[in-house]
Protein backbone atom coordinates (compact mmCIF):
# COMPACT_ATOMS: atom_id res chain seq x y z
CA UNK A 1 0.00 0.00 0.00
CA UNK A 2 1.30 3.38 -0.79
CA UNK A 3 1.95 5.86 1.74
CA UNK A 4 -0.56 8.08 -0.51
CA UNK A 5 -3.50 5.73 -0.56
CA UNK A 6 -2.69 5.34 3.13
CA UNK A 7 -3.41 8.57 4.07
CA UNK A 8 -6.85 8.63 4.68
CA UNK A 9 -6.96 5.34 6.94
CA UNK A 10 -7.30 5.47 10.67
CA UNK A 11 -4.83 4.19 12.66
CA UNK A 12 -4.22 2.42 16.36
CA UNK A 13 -2.46 3.41 19.12
CA UNK A 14 -0.10 0.35 18.01
CA UNK A 15 0.32 1.70 14.83
CA UNK A 16 4.01 2.42 15.60
CA UNK A 17 4.70 -0.76 16.80
CA UNK A 18 3.43 -2.78 13.84
CA UNK A 19 5.73 -0.71 11.64
CA UNK A 20 8.84 -1.24 14.57
CA UNK A 21 7.95 -4.74 14.26
CA UNK A 22 7.66 -5.45 10.22
CA UNK A 23 4.09 -5.30 10.03
CA UNK A 24 2.46 -5.71 6.68
CA UNK A 25 0.09 -2.90 6.77
CA UNK A 26 -3.46 -3.35 4.60
CA UNK A 27 -6.98 -1.63 4.96
CA UNK A 28 -9.12 -2.93 6.74
CA UNK A 29 -12.69 -1.52 8.40
CA UNK A 30 -10.66 2.07 7.72
CA UNK A 31 -7.88 1.39 9.95
CA UNK A 32 -4.26 0.66 8.44
CA UNK A 33 -3.86 -2.26 10.27
CA UNK A 34 -1.27 -5.31 9.97
CA UNK A 35 -1.72 -8.42 7.78
CA UNK A 36 0.84 -10.35 9.38
CA UNK A 37 4.79 -9.38 10.60
CA UNK A 38 7.88 -10.64 9.46
CA UNK A 39 7.42 -14.18 10.37
CA UNK A 40 3.93 -14.34 8.08
CA UNK A 41 0.69 -15.81 9.04
CA UNK A 42 1.64 -19.52 9.28
CA UNK A 43 3.90 -18.85 11.73
CA UNK A 44 1.89 -16.39 13.80
CA UNK A 45 -1.17 -18.75 13.62
CA UNK A 46 0.64 -22.58 14.51
CA UNK A 47 2.35 -19.99 17.41
CA UNK A 48 -0.88 -18.87 18.63
CA UNK A 49 -2.06 -22.10 18.77
CA UNK A 50 1.08 -23.94 20.85
CA UNK A 51 1.76 -20.56 23.39
CA UNK A 52 0.11 -16.86 22.60
CA UNK A 53 -0.38 -14.70 19.47
CA UNK A 54 -1.33 -11.08 20.97
CA UNK A 55 -3.12 -9.20 18.52
CA UNK A 56 -4.45 -5.62 17.82
CA UNK A 57 -8.14 -5.04 18.10
CA UNK A 58 -8.42 -1.71 18.77
CA UNK A 59 -10.33 -1.11 15.41
CA UNK A 60 -13.18 -2.64 17.00
CA UNK A 61 -16.06 -0.42 18.48
CA UNK A 62 -16.46 -0.26 22.83
CA UNK A 63 -19.44 1.59 23.95
CA UNK A 64 -21.15 2.23 27.79
CA UNK A 65 -24.34 2.12 28.11
CA UNK A 66 -25.86 2.86 31.50
CA UNK A 67 -29.55 2.98 32.67
CA UNK A 68 -32.25 5.58 34.13
CA UNK A 69 -31.97 4.92 37.79
CA UNK A 70 -31.41 1.21 37.99
CA UNK A 71 -29.77 -1.14 34.79
CA UNK A 72 -32.92 -3.17 34.40
CA UNK A 73 -34.34 0.32 32.24
CA UNK A 74 -31.17 -0.05 30.25
CA UNK A 75 -31.63 -3.94 29.61
CA UNK A 76 -35.24 -3.29 28.52
CA UNK A 77 -34.08 -1.02 25.80
CA UNK A 78 -31.48 -3.50 24.51
CA UNK A 79 -33.88 -6.16 24.73
CA UNK A 80 -36.03 -4.34 21.76
CA UNK A 81 -32.90 -4.40 19.55
CA UNK A 82 -31.47 -8.12 20.61
CA UNK A 83 -33.02 -11.47 21.14
CA UNK A 84 -30.27 -11.71 23.91
CA UNK A 85 -31.11 -11.86 27.81
CA UNK A 86 -29.34 -8.45 28.98
CA UNK A 87 -31.79 -8.84 32.59
CA UNK A 88 -30.29 -12.35 33.73
CA UNK A 89 -26.91 -10.74 32.77
CA UNK A 90 -25.22 -11.04 36.39
CA UNK A 91 -21.75 -8.36 36.94
CA UNK A 92 -18.90 -10.06 35.80
CA UNK A 93 -20.52 -11.94 32.78
CA UNK A 94 -20.36 -11.56 28.99
CA UNK A 95 -22.69 -12.62 26.43
CA UNK A 96 -22.73 -13.16 22.21
CA UNK A 97 -25.53 -11.21 21.24
CA UNK A 98 -26.79 -9.99 17.74
CA UNK A 99 -28.50 -6.91 16.29
CA UNK A 100 -31.14 -8.02 14.12
CA UNK A 101 -33.51 -6.16 11.12
CA UNK A 102 -36.83 -6.06 10.66
CA UNK A 103 -36.62 -9.41 8.23
CA UNK A 104 -34.73 -11.28 10.95
CA UNK A 105 -31.54 -10.24 9.51
CA UNK A 106 -28.50 -10.15 11.02
CA UNK A 107 -26.74 -6.52 11.50
CA UNK A 108 -24.23 -6.96 13.57
CA UNK A 109 -22.73 -9.66 16.36
CA UNK A 110 -21.25 -8.29 19.48
CA UNK A 111 -20.36 -8.85 23.02
CA UNK A 112 -21.42 -7.82 25.88
CA UNK A 113 -20.71 -7.27 29.12
CA UNK A 114 -22.01 -6.25 32.72
CA UNK A 115 -19.61 -4.46 35.05
CA UNK A 116 -21.31 -3.50 38.08
CA UNK A 117 -23.58 -0.80 36.90
CA UNK A 118 -23.26 -0.53 33.36
CA UNK A 119 -23.05 -2.90 30.37
CA UNK A 120 -19.93 -2.34 27.74
CA UNK A 121 -20.63 -3.68 24.51
CA UNK A 122 -17.99 -4.44 21.93
CA UNK A 123 -18.91 -4.29 18.13
CA UNK A 124 -17.70 -5.04 14.82
CA UNK A 125 -15.05 -2.46 13.28
CA UNK A 126 -17.14 -1.69 10.28
CA UNK A 127 -20.17 -1.31 11.37
CA UNK A 128 -19.50 0.25 14.88
CA UNK A 129 -20.74 3.71 13.89
CA UNK A 130 -24.02 2.11 12.68
CA UNK A 131 -24.53 0.13 15.53
CA UNK A 132 -24.01 3.88 17.85
CA UNK A 133 -25.97 5.20 15.99
CA UNK A 134 -28.90 2.39 16.56
CA UNK A 135 -28.40 2.11 20.28
CA UNK A 136 -28.65 5.93 19.99
CA UNK A 137 -31.93 6.01 18.28
CA UNK A 138 -33.35 3.60 21.18
CA UNK A 139 -32.39 5.41 23.94
CA UNK A 140 -33.47 8.83 22.91
CA UNK A 141 -37.24 8.06 24.66
CA UNK A 142 -35.46 7.08 27.93
CA UNK A 143 -33.96 4.19 29.38
CA UNK A 144 -30.72 5.40 29.85
CA UNK A 145 -27.97 6.48 27.74
CA UNK A 146 -25.09 5.15 25.60
CA UNK A 147 -21.65 6.52 25.47
CA UNK A 148 -18.82 6.24 22.56
CA UNK A 149 -15.25 5.50 24.08
CA UNK A 150 -12.06 6.15 22.74
CA UNK A 151 -9.84 2.45 24.11
CA UNK A 152 -7.56 0.02 22.49
CA UNK A 153 -8.01 -3.08 22.64
CA UNK A 154 -5.36 -6.22 22.71
CA UNK A 155 -6.52 -9.90 22.46
CA UNK A 156 -3.91 -11.81 23.65
CA UNK A 157 -4.84 -15.52 22.47
CA UNK A 158 -3.15 -19.08 22.94
CA UNK A 159 -2.91 -21.80 25.54
CA UNK A 160 -0.17 -19.60 27.64
CA UNK A 161 -2.27 -16.22 27.98
CA UNK A 162 -3.35 -17.38 31.01
CA UNK A 163 -0.09 -18.24 32.65
CA UNK A 164 1.57 -14.60 30.52
CA UNK A 165 -1.25 -12.79 32.34
CA UNK A 166 -0.67 -14.30 35.55
CA UNK A 167 2.76 -12.99 35.81
CA UNK A 168 2.16 -8.94 35.49
CA UNK A 169 -1.62 -8.85 37.06
CA UNK A 170 -2.06 -7.25 40.67
CA UNK A 171 -3.65 -9.61 42.96
CA UNK A 172 -5.73 -11.53 40.73
CA UNK A 173 -6.29 -14.98 41.06
CA UNK A 174 -6.61 -16.28 37.20
CA UNK A 175 -7.80 -19.10 38.04
CA UNK A 176 -11.25 -18.42 39.19
CA UNK A 177 -11.57 -16.09 35.95
CA UNK A 178 -13.64 -18.52 33.88
CA UNK A 179 -14.81 -18.60 30.17
CA UNK A 180 -17.08 -15.23 29.27
CA UNK A 181 -16.61 -14.07 32.41
CA UNK A 182 -14.78 -9.88 32.55
CA UNK A 183 -13.05 -7.99 35.13
CA UNK A 184 -11.86 -4.30 36.02
CA UNK A 185 -8.39 -5.13 36.51
CA UNK A 186 -4.70 -3.94 36.90
CA UNK A 187 -2.49 -5.17 34.31
CA UNK A 188 1.05 -4.19 34.49
CA UNK A 189 0.14 -1.53 36.46
CA UNK A 190 -2.65 -0.10 33.84
CA UNK A 191 -6.19 -0.21 34.86
CA UNK A 192 -7.89 -2.32 31.94
CA UNK A 193 -11.27 -3.76 31.39
CA UNK A 194 -10.85 -8.15 31.07
CA UNK A 195 -12.61 -10.53 29.21
CA UNK A 196 -11.94 -14.07 29.24
CA UNK A 197 -12.98 -15.35 25.74
CA UNK A 198 -11.57 -15.84 22.31
CA UNK A 199 -12.30 -15.22 18.51
CA UNK A 200 -9.39 -17.90 17.99
CA UNK A 201 -11.27 -21.19 19.72
CA UNK A 202 -8.39 -21.11 22.18
CA UNK A 203 -8.42 -19.68 25.94
CA UNK A 204 -7.55 -15.72 25.61
CA UNK A 205 -8.12 -12.49 26.96
CA UNK A 206 -9.23 -9.19 25.65
CA UNK A 207 -8.23 -5.93 27.42
CA UNK A 208 -9.59 -2.82 27.06
CA UNK A 209 -7.20 -0.47 28.08
CA UNK A 210 -6.93 3.58 27.48
CA UNK A 211 -5.18 4.71 24.30
CA UNK A 212 -2.25 6.05 25.93
CA UNK A 213 -1.66 3.50 27.39
CA UNK A 214 -1.89 0.66 25.03
CA UNK A 215 1.97 0.51 23.75
CA UNK A 216 3.22 0.27 26.74
CA UNK A 217 1.32 -2.92 28.09
CA UNK A 218 1.41 -4.69 24.60
CA UNK A 219 5.33 -3.92 24.90
CA UNK A 220 5.34 -5.62 28.14
CA UNK A 221 3.60 -8.19 27.14
CA UNK A 222 5.35 -8.58 24.46
CA UNK A 223 8.70 -8.90 27.14
CA UNK A 224 7.54 -12.30 27.62
CA UNK A 225 9.25 -15.31 25.18
CA UNK A 226 5.76 -16.71 25.11
CA UNK A 227 4.16 -13.87 22.98
CA UNK A 228 4.49 -12.99 19.53
CA UNK A 229 2.75 -10.49 17.72
CA UNK A 230 -0.18 -11.77 15.35
CA UNK A 231 -1.78 -10.18 12.73
CA UNK A 232 -5.37 -10.08 10.53
CA UNK A 233 -4.25 -12.75 8.53
CA UNK A 234 -3.64 -15.71 11.45
CA UNK A 235 -6.96 -14.35 12.92
CA UNK A 236 -8.95 -15.01 10.39
CA UNK A 237 -7.56 -18.29 9.62
CA UNK A 238 -7.84 -19.16 13.54
CA UNK A 239 -11.60 -18.48 13.88
CA UNK A 240 -12.42 -20.27 10.57
CA UNK A 241 -10.66 -23.47 12.19
CA UNK A 242 -12.93 -23.21 15.19
CA UNK A 243 -16.13 -22.18 13.30
CA UNK A 244 -16.84 -18.95 14.31
CA UNK A 245 -18.73 -16.60 12.03
CA UNK A 246 -17.10 -13.42 10.44
CA UNK A 247 -20.02 -10.56 9.76
CA UNK A 248 -20.23 -9.10 6.40
CA UNK A 249 -18.91 -13.07 5.74
CA UNK A 250 -20.62 -16.02 7.38
CA UNK A 251 -23.23 -12.94 8.33
CA UNK A 252 -24.95 -10.42 7.12
CA UNK A 253 -28.32 -8.99 6.71
CA UNK A 254 -29.03 -11.51 4.95
CA UNK A 255 -28.23 -14.41 7.06
CA UNK A 256 -30.77 -15.10 10.39
CA UNK A 257 -29.44 -16.50 13.13
CA UNK A 258 -31.00 -20.08 12.69
CA UNK A 259 -29.56 -20.47 9.05
CA UNK A 260 -26.41 -19.18 10.66
CA UNK A 261 -26.92 -21.86 13.14
CA UNK A 262 -26.38 -19.25 15.98
CA UNK A 263 -29.87 -20.68 17.72
CA UNK A 264 -28.48 -20.83 21.02
CA UNK A 265 -27.93 -16.83 20.98
CA UNK A 266 -31.59 -16.55 20.59
CA UNK A 267 -32.35 -16.95 24.83
CA UNK A 268 -34.78 -18.97 25.83
CA UNK A 269 -36.27 -16.16 27.44
CA UNK A 270 -36.73 -13.95 24.10
CA UNK A 271 -38.23 -17.79 22.48
CA UNK A 272 -42.09 -18.21 21.59
CA UNK A 273 -43.38 -19.13 25.71
CA UNK A 274 -40.48 -17.32 27.24
CA UNK A 275 -40.54 -14.88 30.12
CA UNK A 276 -39.87 -11.81 27.42
CA UNK A 277 -40.93 -13.51 24.27
CA UNK A 278 -39.63 -11.66 21.42
CA UNK A 279 -40.11 -7.73 21.10
CA UNK A 280 -37.31 -7.66 18.99
CA UNK A 281 -36.72 -6.64 15.34
CA UNK A 282 -37.31 -9.64 13.03
CA UNK A 283 -38.97 -11.46 16.37
CA UNK A 284 -41.69 -13.67 14.31
CA UNK A 285 -39.65 -14.29 11.08
CA UNK A 286 -36.97 -15.78 13.40
CA UNK A 287 -39.18 -17.88 16.22
CA UNK A 288 -40.43 -19.40 12.85
CA UNK A 289 -37.70 -20.75 12.21
CA UNK A 290 -36.57 -22.44 15.42
CA UNK A 291 -34.82 -24.92 16.04
CA UNK A 292 -33.85 -25.46 12.41
CA UNK A 293 -36.92 -25.16 9.55
CA UNK A 294 -35.08 -23.14 7.04
CA UNK A 295 -33.52 -24.34 3.33
CA UNK A 296 -30.41 -23.73 4.09
CA UNK A 297 -28.41 -23.68 6.88
CA UNK A 298 -24.46 -22.71 7.56
CA UNK A 299 -22.03 -25.57 7.31
CA UNK A 300 -18.45 -26.47 8.01
CA UNK A 301 -16.88 -27.67 4.14
CA UNK A 302 -13.94 -30.15 3.40
CA UNK A 303 -12.63 -29.39 -0.16
CA UNK A 304 -10.27 -32.68 -1.76
CA UNK A 305 -7.04 -32.36 -2.47
CA UNK A 306 -4.88 -28.91 -1.81
CA UNK A 307 -6.20 -25.98 -3.57
CA UNK A 308 -7.89 -23.33 -0.77
CA UNK A 309 -11.79 -22.47 -1.70
CA UNK A 310 -12.56 -18.75 -1.70
CA UNK A 311 -15.47 -16.82 -0.44
CA UNK A 312 -18.00 -16.59 -3.35
CA UNK A 313 -17.56 -20.16 -4.67
CA UNK A 314 -20.90 -21.81 -6.04
CA UNK A 315 -21.22 -24.93 -4.45
CA UNK A 316 -22.96 -27.41 -7.00
CA UNK A 317 -24.79 -31.23 -6.58
CA UNK A 318 -22.14 -34.19 -7.73
CA UNK A 319 -25.08 -35.61 -9.51
CA UNK A 320 -26.98 -32.86 -11.40
CA UNK A 321 -24.59 -30.50 -11.08
CA UNK A 322 -27.70 -27.89 -9.40
CA UNK A 323 -26.76 -24.69 -7.39
CA UNK A 324 -26.93 -26.34 -3.94
CA UNK A 325 -24.75 -23.45 -1.62
CA UNK A 326 -22.10 -21.15 -1.53
CA UNK A 327 -18.55 -20.72 0.03
CA UNK A 328 -18.60 -17.80 2.53
CA UNK A 329 -15.21 -18.02 4.28
CA UNK A 330 -12.26 -20.36 2.94
CA UNK A 331 -8.20 -20.94 3.18
CA UNK A 332 -6.37 -23.23 3.87
CA UNK A 333 -6.01 -24.70 7.74
CA UNK A 334 -2.31 -24.84 9.01
CA UNK A 335 -3.05 -26.83 12.16
CA UNK A 336 -4.54 -29.11 10.05
CA UNK A 337 -2.64 -28.93 6.98
CA UNK A 338 -5.23 -28.72 4.79
CA UNK A 339 -7.71 -26.41 2.70
CA UNK A 340 -11.01 -25.85 5.02
CA UNK A 341 -14.46 -23.50 4.36
CA UNK A 342 -17.21 -22.58 5.28
CA UNK A 343 -20.32 -22.05 4.06
CA UNK A 344 -24.48 -22.10 3.54
CA UNK A 345 -26.11 -25.32 1.78
CA UNK A 346 -29.58 -26.46 1.20
CA UNK A 347 -30.49 -28.40 4.36
CA UNK A 348 -30.75 -31.66 2.81
CA UNK A 349 -26.91 -31.07 1.94
CA UNK A 350 -26.09 -30.27 5.26
CA UNK A 351 -25.08 -33.51 6.68
CA UNK A 352 -23.77 -35.21 4.27
CA UNK A 353 -23.73 -33.77 0.93
CA UNK A 354 -21.93 -34.67 -1.91
CA UNK A 355 -21.41 -31.36 -3.68
CA UNK A 356 -18.45 -29.69 -5.84
CA UNK A 357 -17.52 -26.79 -6.91
CA UNK A 358 -14.93 -25.04 -9.64
CA UNK A 359 -11.75 -23.05 -8.74
CA UNK A 360 -9.42 -22.32 -12.16
CA UNK A 361 -11.38 -24.43 -14.10
CA UNK A 362 -11.03 -27.68 -12.21
CA UNK A 363 -13.39 -29.63 -10.16
CA UNK A 364 -13.05 -30.02 -6.61
CA UNK A 365 -15.23 -32.24 -4.69
CA UNK A 366 -16.43 -30.73 -1.73
CA UNK A 367 -17.96 -32.44 1.49
CA UNK A 368 -20.13 -31.28 4.35
CA UNK A 369 -18.44 -31.46 7.71
CA UNK A 370 -19.26 -30.61 11.34
CA UNK A 371 -18.02 -27.20 12.90
CA UNK A 372 -15.53 -26.66 14.51
CA UNK A 373 -12.40 -27.96 12.21
CA UNK A 374 -10.63 -27.57 15.88
CA UNK A 375 -11.64 -27.99 19.21
CA UNK A 376 -12.19 -25.17 21.30
CA UNK A 377 -10.11 -25.06 24.71
CA UNK A 378 -11.94 -22.43 26.43
CA UNK A 379 -10.99 -21.98 30.34
CA UNK A 380 -14.56 -22.92 31.65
Amino acid sequence: MSDSSSESLRRTPLHALHLECGGKMTAFAGYHMPLHYRDGIIKEHLHTRESAGLFDASHMGQMTVRGDGDLASAAAVLEKLMPADFLSLTAGMQRYALLTNSQGGILDDLMAQRLGARFMLVVNAARKRHDFERLRGAFESGGGTVEWLERALLALQGPAAGAVLAGVVDDTNLDDFKFMQAREISVAGVDCIVSRSGYSGEDGFELSVANADAAALARRLLEDSRVQLAGLGARDSLRLEAGLCLHGSDITVATTPVEAGLNWAVAKARRPGGARAGGYPGAEIIAAQLPANTARLRVGLLPAGRAPVRAGAELLCASTAAAVGVVTSGAFSPTLRRPVAMGYVAREYADAGTMYTVVRGKRIEVAAAKLPFVAHRYHR
